[in-house]
């Protein structure tokens, strides 16, 4: 085994320049793989996290214009939504896991030391879980809020930074349109892209009833929502894909499981068509993260082919070195063999010199290739849809199986060619 190592670095320092290109070959598919594959993941985590900033498979429903006629109804009808028609939602629904009605508004908060121009969203519990809004000081709103339609509130940390400074929230009380409602809690610094009426960080978020009491939509009928939040079940997020894939049509054409539903229940309390898509808006965030996904990883396994490739023809400059490294050494393996040596032996010689060629290109790219990861997570900065470069398990198995298998491949023929000389011809052989 050390003599093959040793002979290797010989062969490698015989034929400087073609050793260098044949190992670049090796070097540069295993940088390839490891920072291609780092790349697609930290863009696969990084819009996975995004989009939970966003909420968790969540559809946000609006109420919009009827296009056909239906019931006596005339097309063109303006449709609302109410809170009651997120109960019957909650309760028909067979996909539907939770539902929040929600009501935002613009208005003036006060606080003791500043006051500023803020969304008030009236929201129930469940959709501070939809939406993320997670705390990092005091608590979240609770059906006990609002069932006693207390007057609290949680607020947004750049929201509470403008209002109260450095100072804690938690406890302060503030003014919403002249009304008081006490802080109780702050929401953690999200970074969010996404949204459908601003960003977390600048809101105030109070009970539902206490919205309705005292700050209701004054461009709509009484009892009118701004819009519904609807989660479904996890069988129907895992149930999209199959959806998609035995679809016959158009991919605009597929009417959704979850927003079909929603549409059937709303039709028969509003009196339009059911099959009229436009009469109910929904943004069904579940969609966006499988197509975005399937974009990624058909972006990854693309990727990964890209450096298999590179690597398959570093693993032919192996190959053809070692052939050539053969034919060099033809007298020798003619003398090898008249003192004895028998044919495994000179097969498994020139099969370990074309193997450590493999591993020890292998291994220096696999360094580099880390080296340029950490590089880029360390000094370069990062867009919000981009988690770094991750290398995981899986992708350093891949190059690690990767490079056996072409350091087995690659060094098989050679060694084979080599091994089937006759020691008569070989030694017969002039350079």
């Amino acid at each position: 085994m050390k003599e093959s190592f040793l002979q290797a670095l010989d062969n490698l320092r015989a034929n400087k320049l073609r050793s260098f290109l044949t190992m670049f070959g090796i070097m540069w598919g295993i940088v390839s793989i490891v920072v291609l594959s780092a790349m697609g993941e930290g863009f696969q985590r990084g819009n996975e996290a995004v989009l939970r900033e966003f909420g968790r498979n969540m559809s946000i429903v609006w109420a919009s214009r009827t296009t056909m006629q239906a019931g006596g109804e005339r097309a063109g009808r303006l449709l609302n939504l109410t809170a009651d028609d997120a109960r019957a939602i909650k309760t028909q629904g067979r996909l539907v896991s939770m539902v929040s009605p929600e009501i935002q508004r613009g208005t003036k908060v006060k606080s003791a030391y500043n006051e500023a121009a803020v969304t008030v969203h009236g929201v129930e519990p469940p959709y501070m879980f939809m939406r993320t809004i997670e705390v990092d000081r005091g608590r979240q709103l609770n059906w006990s809020d609002e069932e006693n339609e207390s007057q609290v509130g949680v607020i947004g940390w750049e929201m509470s930074k403008q209002l109260f400074g450095d100072r804690e929230p938690v406890g302060e009380q503030v003014l919403v349109n002249g009304t008081p409602f006490k802080i109780v809690g702050r929401i953690r610094r999200k970074d969010q892209d996404s949204n459908y009426s601003g960003p977390d960080n600048n809101k105030l978020f109070i009970p539902f009833a206490v919205m309705s009491k005292y700050f209701p939509r004054p461009d709509a009928p009484a009892g009118s929502l701004s819009q519904l939040i609807v989660m479904p079940r996890q069988e129907v997020v895992d149930s999209l894909e199959s959806t998609l894939t035995s679809r016959t049509g158009r991919v605009a054409d597929i009417d959704w499981p979850l927003q079909r539903e929603i549409r059937e229940i709303l039709a028969r309390r509003k009196e339009f068509n059911p099959e009229d898509r436009y009469a109910i808006s929904v943004w069904d965030t579940s969609l966006q993260t499988m197509f975005f996904d399937r974009m990624i990883s058909a972006m990854a396994a693309f990727f990964r082919v890209v450096g298999l490739v590179t690597l398959a023809l570093g693993g032919i400059g192996v190959m053809n070195i070692m052939l050539i490294a053969v034919r060099d050494r033809t007298r020798e393996i003619g003398v090898r063999k008249a003192l004895g040596a028998t044919t495994a032996a000179i097969q498994r010689q020139f099969f370990l010199e074309g193997f450590f060629l493999t591993m020890i290109s292998g291994g220096l790219g696999m360094l580099i290739g880390v080296g340029l990861c950490t590089a880029v997570n360390v000094y370069a900065t990062l867009p919000i849809r981009f988690s770094g470069m991750v290398i995981t398990w899986s992708n350093a198995l891949l190059a690690l199986g990767s490079l056996v298998v072409i350091g087995v491949v690659s060094s098989t023929l050679p060694a084979r060619k080599a091994a089937q000389l006759p020691p008569t011809e070989a030694l017969r052989y002039e350079m």
